[in-house]
């Protein structure tokens, strides 16, 4: 929308098990990011038990709100809008962050801006590098999902592979909790990693040379399993050898898309396990090999953050793109609403 000035944004996100309230401006300003996260609550179980998120969130995100509008020295009628997470994510969690939004809107009289959680990564590299441009190819890979996208503009997305089965992150995840590693597991198995030998154990790589443009990685979750039962490899060659599987199948899988994306201005990576130091130092080349900028968000970035939330919301509110108090929270939320349903893949397409 048209203004003298940059948009001035409050997001809130609370998809999964991150409580995070931010306030960015359209110009590519962080003026305040508050974050509470959960890893205490969820250790014991291995991973994130839904009902103690959202019962996390409830008890934070009002904190964090009022400590983010203290933090920038402003008030909610300083703010343009009001940007939270919509979906997709664990439904209670969502419905928290969103009715909190709405509450704060219809309270303020300020616009609700809806935002697509995966929407939030996918913009996420334009808030640190302005000079990345639209088109360009974007490794989207978080706990959740697994997906190449063309970013052709704010709300325009093309899929162009997904998960067939599981997520890149629900393998790091499952692969920590089997070698005992802890919560989270993406950042645990990546220190485990830096002790070992990548080449000790050769993991499947699925679907790597197929032309199914897709990813997999149950099969590889599964020979991690037999690699631990079996006993005859150290914790770290298993993490390793693990972590040398996936930027294999992820650098074939975007070579692939690369040459189906003509005309894309950089490689992009982001979501969660964009934050893997040997995942961003493969794609890099990889991009290079194309003559292409390689774009990363910083790493608190990757990880879910209330920041990408509110630059989301600024791009689309500046399009004239703001919600009702009557828009709903969804559990999935595919950014390509109209790509054709990848084999097996299920509500993750």
């Amino acid at each position: 929308m048209a203004s003298n000035r940059p948009s001035l944004i409050l997001g809130l996100e609370s998809s999964c098990d991150e409580s995070a309230a931010s306030l960015v401006t359209s110009d590519r300003r962080i003026l305040a990011h508050k974050l509470a996260g959960q890893e205490d609550a969820h250790r014991p179980f291995g991973g994130v038990v839904p009902e103690i998120a959202a019962r996390a969130h409830v008890e934070t995100l009002p904190g964090l709100v009022e400590a983010a509008l203290a933090e920038a020295g402003v008030t909610l009628d300083d703010v343009d809008a009001i940007a939270a997470t919509a979906g997709p994510g664990l439904i209670g969690g969502v419905l928290v962050g969103l009715v909190t939004a709405k509450g704060l809107a219809l309270a303020s009289g300020k616009p609700l801006v809806a935002v697509n959680h995966l929407e939030g990564h996918a913009l996420s590299p334009m808030l640190t590098a302005p000079d990345l441009a639209f088109p360009y190819l974007l490794l989207l890979v978080s706990g959740g999902h697994c997906q190449l996208l063309r970013v052709e503009g704010v709300g325009q997305y093309r899929r162009l592979a997904t998960t067939i089965d599981d997520a890149a992150g629900e393998a790091f995840d499952k692969t920590a909790k089997l070698l005992g590693l802890g919560y989270p597991g993406g950042p645990a198995v990546e220190r485990a990693a830096l002790g070992g030998d990548p080449q000790a154990i050769r993991f499947p790589r699925p679907l790597v040379g197929s032309a199914e443009p897709h990813f997999s990685f149950a099969g590889l979750k599964s020979a991690v399993l037999r690699a631990v039962e079996a006993g005859s490899h150290s914790t770290a060659d298993i993490a390793a050898s693990f972590q040398q599987a996936v930027v294999d199948c992820f650098l074939d899988r975007t070579q692939r898309a690369l040459a189906a994306s003509p005309g894309v201005t950089a490689l992009v990576v982001a979501g969660g396990v964009a934050a893997n130091q040997q995942v961003r130092g493969a794609l890099t080349g990889l991009a290079s090999a194309h003559g292409l900028p390689f774009v990363a968000p910083p790493l608190w970035l990757c990880t879910d953050n209330a920041a990408m939330i509110a630059w989301a919301g600024a791009l689309r509110f500046e399009a004239g793109l703001i919600d009702g108090l009557d828009a709903p929270a969804r559990a999935r939320w595919p950014l390509d609403p109209e790509a054709e349903k990848a084999r097996g893949a299920g509500v993750k397409a």
